[in-house]
């Protein structure tokens, strides 16, 4: 049995020091096995090879077999183009290129018989081919390519030879000279049960397909595979800390719990608030620490749960903490617990970047002799400085906003780590909690309070702007205010996107008898705080930002969102902005402006936007549309994974299976120490080992 991974991908035939190199800083190849994992991204039918006469207009793609009889250049200027006569004694067809004409003429010599491979276009009465795919005839390989693999490649890799064809070529040499078999990467038992076929056909299959049916089964044995081995390492690592870490126990809801939620509850939760708050009323008396990931649309009372949670805390002794990504939306906090605690007896304080050195002492001081029961603040918490008496429960405000290095720092602050209670505005699909949260538990509030209309979202072009200003008047006569959010900084000649600093004088213009504010990300911190408090304490009745205002600024009055270029946002980064309105009892708008000329995409992104508010449906079709790798906000620093086949937008059927025989293989065998699971134990290894272990952390 063969262990790839010690083969250095220089030794391969074809490769040598300096493609090497080039592997290496490209795509990050080094060893045989990373070879072999590098996957191509799309298969072509290559069986047959036509002949020019047979060429008709139906046809895709075409492959030939002959000579370039003759060159040609013809046109001028920017149409100056190239020109090759190809034939194969059938007929002729001409070749066309529109740059690289010394590299053509230098590389495919006239007389020598080539194979080429292109879309065959009808021009006038003849037939010509753009761009062709020129290849020495390479017997072996082609024999072998029925259906054809192509892999991905950057500039750099192929002005230095190494196209899609040659690392075919690098990859048929290696699998030539693999005689026996590939040692297996899954136990028996799982094979079977998952309906696989083995590693070493899987591999062989996915680079070289015998037919379309062994590719199938080659790709769903490889994306289960990957999919397994992330959820195996979620749930060993999620199971180990349950056994090896115990919670503190909240045994009691006492006088504190019972008091506000009696006297000073401000409405009555709905069913997915107590549903949520039985939840973690489960975990903290459990015996095991709590880490779970709290999901909600923005409005949907997540903060009212997160102070719950620390109430109980509170009725067992322990002191909490909760920690927001920015020193306004942490304010902001702070204000509503405040004003929601009043008259318990209970002591809350702020502490950011901000507070002075003394008021800074007294913190320190009460958190740790106690008489401090609740902090709020930003990564001022993390400092080692700040102490406490017995911190036993952390709530931490969008989560992806923090590494994952700085959040452990708190986990510190006690003997035991403290219960976690991650809080998120953005909905993430089901797929992507599942792998990115995979070790939380994940509860979700999907209702929104009482009395909150939904925002009514309306798309219109941007030569509409005089019905949509008259819109804007009527809101800031009625005394409300507004959000005008812009893609760009500064402007820029590639994009004719609308810009800011334009945009924020024609307001002005537009609105001479109000007051307009801006905010922007090029903006010094406390330069942005002053401006966003202008708008907060109502000021200013139009702000007009980029994107800093996605997460943070809650403004009840603000009844209007209007965003410019549109088209330039995901559906996760709109539906996120769009929340920053419909937080009072007033109907609130969304105005989307887009160009006339969209792509089909962009057209689909503003009918979902119009069509629904559910935060769930919007992140689903974000996620299928745009992938998994660009999905607003979900990626945490520190736990970055690299899925090389499957694709979480597709193939939730796969990562559901994977997870539940993971969850039965550490349910059974949690340090996976029976002599079956030998192989999982060595696969997690060297799967995970150059990860940072975060383990014992969310």
């Amino acid at each position: 049995m063969l262990e790839l991974s010690n083969i250095d991908i220089k030794y391969l035939l074809g490769v040598g020091p300096k493609r090497a190199a080039l592997l290496e800083k490209e795509l990050n190849i080094k060893s045989a096995d990373d070879l072999v994992h590098y996957f191509p991204y799309k298969y072509i039918d290559r069986s047959r090879t036509y002949t020019i006469q047979e060429i008709n207009g139906s046809m895709l793609y075409v492959q030939l077999k002959g000579k370039i009889i003759s060159y040609e250049m013809v046109g001028e200027g920017s149409s100056k183009r190239l020109v090759a006569f190809f034939t194969d004694g059938t007929g002729v067809i001409e070749l066309v290129w529109f740059k690289g004409h010394k590299y053509i003429q230098e590389k495919y010599k006239i007389g020598v018989v080539y194979t080429l491979f292109g879309k065959p276009t009808l021009f006038g009465s003849k037939y010509n081919i753009t761009h062709p795919e020129i290849d020495a005839v390479d017997d072996e390989i082609d024999k072998s390519a029925g259906l054809q693999a192509y892999y991905n490649t950057t500039e750099k890799m192929k002005s230095n030879f190494l196209n899609s064809k040659a690392i075919q070529k690098i990859m048929y040499n290696l699998f030539q000279k693999l005689s026996g078999s590939l040692t297996e990467t899954l136990p028996a038992q799982v094979i079977k049960d998952a309906k696989c076929i083995y590693y070493n056909d899987a591999l062989r299959n996915i680079h070289f397909p015998q037919s379309t049916s062994l590719l199938q089964k080659a790709q769903y044995r490889l994306k289960f595979e990957e999919l397994f081995y992330l959820q195996l390492n979620l749930l060993r690592y999620s199971k180990l800390r349950q056994h090896k870490m115990g919670g503190f126990i909240f045994s009691k809801i006492g006088d504190y719990f019972n008091s506000f939620y009696t006297q000073k509850l401000p409405f009555e939760l709905t069913g997915a608030q107590k549903r949520v708050l039985k939840e973690i009323r489960a975990d903290v008396g459990s015996g095991k620490q709590m880490n779970r990931l709290l999901q909600g649309d923005v409005g949907s009372g997540k903060t009212l749960v997160g102070l719950m949670t620390m109430l109980m805390a509170v009725d067992n002794g322990f002191q909490s903490c909760l920690m927001a990504p920015t020193e306004i939306l942490a304010t902001q906090h702070y204000e509503g617990i405040k004003k929601l605690i009043e008259g318990l007896g209970l002591e809350i304080v702020l502490l950011t970047g901000s507070t002075k050195k003394k008021e800074r002492e007294y913190i320190h001081k009460g958190l740790l002799d106690g008489t401090i029961h609740f902090v709020v603040g930003t990564h001022a918490l993390i400092e080692d400085t700040v102490k406490f008496k017995n911190l036993g429960m952390v709530i931490i405000d969008e989560q992806h906003r923090f590494g994952v290095e700085q959040r452990s720092k708190l986990w510190r602050k006690n003997v035991r780590p403290p219960h976690v209670l991650v809080m998120t505005a953005t909905p993430i699909p089901r797929t992507l909690a599942m792998t990115l949260y995979g070790d939380l538990d994940v509860s979700v509030i999907d209702e929104l309070p009482p009395g909150r209309k939904p925002i009514q979202t309306i798309h219109q072009y941007d030569n509409k702007r005089a019905s949509l200003y008259s819109g804007v008047r009527k809101q800031l006569e009625l005394g409300r205010q507004v959000y005008i959010v812009y893609p760009l900084i500064e402007e820029n000649e590639k994009l004719d996107y609308k810009d800011l600093q334009q945009g924020f004088e024609n307001i002005k213009e537009i609105f001479p008898e109000y007051k307009v504010c801006m905010v922007h990300g090029k903006m010094k911190p406390a330069e942005k705080d002053t401006e966003m408090q202008r708008f907060v304490n109502h000021e200013a009745h139009i702000m007009v930002a980029t994107t800093v205002i996605e997460v943070g600024v809650n403004v009840p009055n603000a009844s209007v969102m209007i965003i410019e270029s549109a088209e330039r946002f995901g559906l996760s980064q709109l539906h996120q902005l769009r929340g920053r309105v419909g937080r009072g009892a007033d109907q609130s708008f969304c105005i989307l402006i887009t160009s006339y000329k969209l792509s089909q995409d962009t057209r689909k992104r503003m009918e979902i936007m119009v069509r629904t508010n559910d935060g769930f449906e919007i992140s689903e079709a974000d996620l299928q549309l745009r992938g998994p790798g660009d999905m607003e906000g979900t990626q945490q620093s520190g736990i970055a994974f690299d899925l090389k086949i499957a694709n979480l937008a597709k193939d939730g059927q796969i990562l559901q299976l994977a997870r539940d025989m993971a969850s039965e293989i550490i349910n059974k065998d949690p340090e996976l120490q029976l002599p079956e699971h030998y192989i999982l134990n060595k696969q997690l290894q060297k799967l995970f080992a150059r990860r940072v272990d975060w383990s014992f952390i969310s």
